[in-house]
């Protein structure tokens, strides 16, 4: 049985190793792949935050960003949080082929890199504030 540090541990190290194929899909162009990962490591630093204010050591089977960072006992300037229900559609879209069509034609270099950018500002505090 895992510790409660175990647990967070566990949780930021999957992010770090997610965070690395973030970089690796978007250096190869899968822009709507970096975005879903990058969902991934934003969620996960979240579980681990999760984790520290809770009394259990599993956080919800859930992917909404801001029900998660709700549960915690961080706060987030507006703006952030406006950007994590932004990401929260890239899980979907990530997830379901269907919903993806569309978002291959958007999300390109650019757009994705300021993403990416607003997403390594916030991981970085996460991993600060653990």
């Amino acid at each position: 049985m895992l510790t409660k540090k175990e647990h967070i541990t566990f949780w930021k190290n999957t992010a770090t190793k997610d965070w690395k194929a973030v970089n690796d899909l978007f250096k190869s162009k899968n822009y709507v792949h970096s975005l879903f990962w990058s969902h991934l490591v934003l969620e996960k630093l979240i579980k681990a935050h999760w984790v520290k204010d809770n009394e259990g050591n599993h956080p919800p089977k859930m992917h909404n960003l801001v029900y998660l960072l709700s549960k915690t006992s961080l706060s987030m300037e507006e703006n952030k949080i406006a950007f994590l229900e932004q990401m929260n559609l890239f899980q979907l879209e990530g997830r379901y082929p269907d919903y993806r069509t569309n978002i291959y034609k958007v999300y390109r270099a650019k757009q994705t890199q300021e993403i990416i950018n607003k997403v390594n500002e916030i991981r970085k505090w996460l991993l600060k504030n653990i």
